[in-house]
């Protein structure tokens, strides 16, 4: 099967510390963590009036690329749900291709504790988070959405004693089964660097294999006329979401490639609106 992530390209460009644009207030490059001397980053978007209390964490990452570019180009991506309210958190994690799908992983594992543990200081509440991605966005927002955890206490980061668990997803053409791709021999292993990772792990980052009756609820956006991420991949978790009860819909837009525009794009902006309005404002 033919099979390519979208790398989503940002440009890079630098900002002063903090700005406000319009009735939004956006506090850039939060550092949540090191790593190899480098900071691990994300950038906090808050309406200025009448926030609801929930937050949603946007994963910064196409193919597992995941790069900077000035948080106000981002603002038009986020204008649906900071106008209800919602606090927005754009993550970055250890880009490919340095880093591998294990290590993006932990990053942005350890971006939702350090944002459970400061809530109050951007207004959330801890247990109102959402996480929102496409592509290898959609991945790891299914990867926290399957396996998170309660942190450990004896943990002597105070970090990682937090969990990472959120309480609603939303995924646009996720990849949710590696374990064909890891494969020295697949071309796929040689294309994207960060599949570049022992293949006994796969079973591990392969959302697919680990939905549980526990799992938040979730909404898949997919069209039916991916070749990319071919539609099979969220066809396939959506399955045994219902297997398990999960509350969980797939979203299919028909014609829509991967990456959407126009109308498609506005449809599944209001879709992703929806979903949180319904599953963090309770």
């Amino acid at each position: 099967m033919k099979f390519a992530f979208a790398v989503i390209m940002f440009a890079s460009v630098l900002m002063s510390t903090r700005t406000s644009s319009a009735n939004v207030k956006i506090t850039p490059d939060v550092v949540y963590g090191h790593k190899f001397g480098m900071a691990l980053t994300f950038d906090v978007y808050q309406p200025q009036k009448e926030s609801n209390g929930a937050g949603i964490l946007f994963m910064v990452s196409g193919g597992w690329y995941s790069r900077w570019t000035d948080p106000k180009n981002m603002l038009d991506w986020f204008k649906p749900l900071l106008d209800e309210g919602f606090t927005v958190f754009s993550v970055r994690h250890g880009s490919s291709p340095k880093f591998v799908i294990p290590e993006a992983v932990e990053d942005v594992r350890r971006s939702v504790r350090f944002i459970r543990l400061h809530a109050k200081d951007y207004g959330v509440r801890p247990n109102h988070l959402g996480v929102w991605g496409g592509s290898a966005g959609g991945h790891l927002s299914l990867v926290l959405g399957t396996t998170s955890d309660e942190g450990s206490p004896k943990e002597k980061d105070e970090v990682l004693q937090n969990s990472d668990r959120v309480a609603a997803v939303v995924a646009y053409y996720p990849p949710t089964d590696l374990r064909e791709f890891v494969d020295e021999k697949s071309s796929y292993y040689h294309r994207f660097p960060a599949l570049q990772f022992d293949a006994d792990l796969a079973d591990d980052f392969s959302p697919v294999l680990h939905v549980t009756q526990d799992d938040p609820p979730t909404l898949l956006i997919h069209g039916d006329q991916d070749k990319l991420v071919p539609i099979s991949h969220s066809e396939k978790i959506m399955k045994k979401f219902q297997e398990q009860k999960v509350k969980a819909e797939l979203l299919i837009i028909k014609d829509a490639a991967h990456g959407f525009q126009g109308e498609d794009k506005n449809r599944a902006s209001q879709a992703v609106v929806k979903w949180f309005k319904q599953h963090l404002l309770k």
